[in-house]
């Protein structure tokens, strides 16, 4: 526990890309660009599954939830990021940070739980096809839909009371955003309870589903290989090929993030790994579902042929 003589502190300033004064301009215009990339093709994405009814099933419903939340956790991190990087006010207030931290950590909890889900729906799919009907109806999905957003903001909001409850002996945030181990830096004191907390919801909300999600991946893998065609088993592979790409990103951008030593890398470094997070990894989901998956491609061109007739 590290403890300090304090006084309340009212509110918090981003150190943001300070280190990199001279390329904010640069910076500006290549997070602007990537973020109306993923704005416009998570849109895209949940227009094709709700106009084309090809794709009304359980694998892409759980796929436009995705979409949803990952364009909400952009949303709570880059326009603030880019403000900032073109000399706008870096400040926020207290509450204004618990805020942020509270629906960024939300968020993100709902989307690892969301991709274990899917990674769910693809083991029954695959491994029990005769069941999936059952398995996998709609009441079923939109309870499983419903259950990770409750539960991935249920454990944000403990872990952002838990934190907003210390008092603070620093303002300034040496980040752009209010992430968990940037704000606790700045707490006067830090109680062990806290360090179990941040590891208990990490391995809850990453640990946990990252072995779910490689357990289903043996059972699928082990179960495609026992199909006798060749042709059976690249249709079988290609069904999760996509899921298991943003899986792989994702949980791994995830890990680097929380589970590394403290002070391990330099704030530039852990910038670098926050920008992969925040910024390029919610732009994976349409980039790979649209460029890799043929359902979603056949289903924007039906969507863009019937536009196109008179």
């Amino acid at each position: 526990m590290k403890t300090a003589n304090h006084t309340e502190v009212r509110g918090f300033v981003f150190q943001g890309f300070s280190n990199f004064r001279e390329h904010q301009l640069i910076l500006f215009a290549v997070f602007l660009t990537l973020y109306l990339l993923t704005l416009a093709g998570n849109v895209i994405i949940v227009t094709i599954i709700r106009v084309d009814h090809h794709l009304h099933t359980p694998m892409y419903f759980f796929l436009s939830v995705l979409s949803t939340s990952e364009t909400c956790y952009s949303l709570v991190i880059i326009p603030r990021m880019l403000s900032g990087l073109v000399g706008l006010s870096q400040s926020i207030s207290l509450v204004g940070c618990g805020t942020q931290l509270f629906f960024f950590l939300g968020f993100a909890i709902t989307n690892c739980l969301l991709l274990a889900v899917m990674g769910f729906d693809r083991y029954v799919a695959i491994c029990n096809p005769l069941r999936y009907p059952i398995v996998m109806n709609w009441r079923a999905c939109t309870i499983l839909a419903s259950s990770v957003c409750a539960s991935g903001f249920l454990l944000s909001l403990v872990q952002a009371v838990a934190i907003f409850r210390l008092p603070f002996c620093n303002s300034l945030i040496e980040h752009f955003f209010c992430d968990v181990r940037p704000v606790l830096d700045l707490a006067c004191v830090t109680p062990i309870v806290n360090d179990i907390l941040t590891l208990t919801i990490s391995l809850l909300a990453i640990t946990a589903p990252a072995t779910f999600l490689l357990i289903s991946y043996v059972l699928i893998i082990s179960t495609i290989l026992k199909i006798a065609s060749a042709e059976g088993r690249k249709k079988a592979f290609a069904t999760c090929s996509s899921h298991l790409m943003v899986v792989i990103i994702h949980y791994g951008c995830a890990s680097i993030a929380y589970f590394k030593p403290k002070s391990e890398n330099t704030k530039d470094q852990d910038q670098l790994i926050s920008v992969t997070y925040t910024v390029i990894t919610p732009l994976l989901n349409p980039v790979v579902y649209s460029l890799r998956n043929k359902e979603v491609q056949d289903a924007l061109r039906r969507v863009v042929g019937r536009k196109s007739l008179p």
